[in-house]
């Protein structure tokens, strides 16, 4: 018997190249079957014609680390709002921190949350409306042998390291906290995402360290150091550094994201690899919200609705080392996302207070987590 049946929506799955009229089945938290007409006893059918059925929204940018640090948000809440089904951390928590981040949040969450632990030891301590502490500004707290052990030890929920850089965060150390970052990431054998904020320092000194796989996120930030030239031209070292397989990720937030940039980078041909959001106490009540109104953006902006769905599914999937994610193939993870998208004029903003008006918008109508609807 099946736990669930989604009928007759439009399947778009990327990992697949599958956009299809089809029913899905999900059994023992996995998909099951994916075939035009699936019948067979079920606990629940969903008759979902006329929407879109999506994996499971990944975004690999966000904070959730709820009630240990002002910055973090509730994943449940942004979920309910967003269809997002699996929650990356970006940071919030270190190697000091990040054994009650298990316990308290990721633990007790009916979601999927796994992180990137940030290279500072006590992680995103100082951070929310109206004050700053800079976690990287500080030798001190730069820990790369607590943060391997810890790393090590949590491994089945570790996917990266995090550090933030920006004259605002990491002050005057320039980009030696992103070369202690990479050192422990070396050692993990794991990706870097590094936050990309005002100089110092100069982005052409971040790009140039990093290695494939790793993430510079906040692509889409503003002057100083955004990855357009007067001219809206890509920067020849962020073309290069997208050959040599660094990958682009969105990260809106509150203060890191243009609509002139996002729009200069689709308009020539160069759209982030990852759209996520950033959420966190300072942007959940905008400009970003989550990772459905950032993705909204993106569509308003001309990116094809697949390429929309392939930034918050498998390319996340892969850029998180959890390939299994983001993808509804048989046997995968039973996470969906049932979508419509709405038509009308609706107002979206940037970081610098822009406004654009577009005629689609992304609506979550149903959740699935682990093959059964959620909440």
């Amino acid at each position: 018997m099946y736990d669930t049946i989604l009928a007759g929506g439009r399947i778009v799955d990327p990992s697949q190249d599958l956009d299809a009229t089809m029913d899905i089945a999900f059994k023992d938290g996995m998909v099951e079957a994916l075939d035009k007409r699936i019948e067979g006893p079920t606990k629940e059918t969903i008759d979902v014609s006329g929407k879109i059925v999506a994996p499971g929204l990944i975004d690999i940018h966000a904070h959730v680390n709820w009630g240990a640090t002002y910055l973090s948000v509730e994943a449940e809440t942004v979920a309910k709002n967003s269809g997002t089904t699996t929650f990356v951390d970006a940071g919030s928590a270190g190697a000091g921190t990040f054994h009650g981040f298990r316990k308290h949040v990721i633990e007790a969450s009916p979601l999927r949350i796994i992180a990137f632990l940030n290279i500072s030891h006590p992680g995103m301590f100082g951070y929310g409306p109206g004050f700053m502490v800079g976690e990287s500004a500080d030798l001190k707290f730069l820990h790369t042998a607590a943060c391997v052990e810890v790393a090590r030890k949590h491994a089945d929920l570790i996917c990266g390291v995090k550090v933030r850089l920006g004259g605002n965060v990491s002050g005057t150390l320039g980009t030696i906290p992103l070369d202690l970052a990479i050192d422990a990431a070396e050692e993990l054998d794991l990706p870097v995402m590094v936050h990309i904020g005002p100089t110092p320092p100069r982005r052409q000194d971040i790009l140039e360290r990093l290695r494939p796989g790793d993430i510079l996120t906040h692509c889409c930030r503003m002057f100083p150091n955004a990855l357009i030239d007067r001219d809206r031209n890509i920067r020849a070292e962020v073309e290069d550094a997208r050959a040599r397989g660094i990958i682009f990720d969105v990260g809106h937030g509150r203060g890191s994201f243009d609509f002139n940039v996002a729009r200069a980078m689709v308009d020539n041909g160069f759209v982030p690899d990852v759209i996520s959001s950033d959420v966190h106490i300072v942007s959940i009540n905008g400009p970003a919200f989550d990772v459905l109104v950032t993705m909204s953006k993106f569509l308003c902006l001309g990116v094809p609705l697949a390429d929309v769905i392939s930034a918050v599914t498998v390319n996340a999937a892969r850029a998180v080392g959890r390939p299994e994610l983001g993808s509804l193939e048989p046997g995968s993870p039973g996470d969906a996302t049932v979508l419509t998208v709405e038509t009308g004029a609706f107002e979206y903003y940037d970081s610098l207070g822009r406004i654009m008006t577009g005629a689609q918008k992304f609506a979550v109508e149903h959740i699935l987590i682990a093959g059964k609807t959620w909440p």
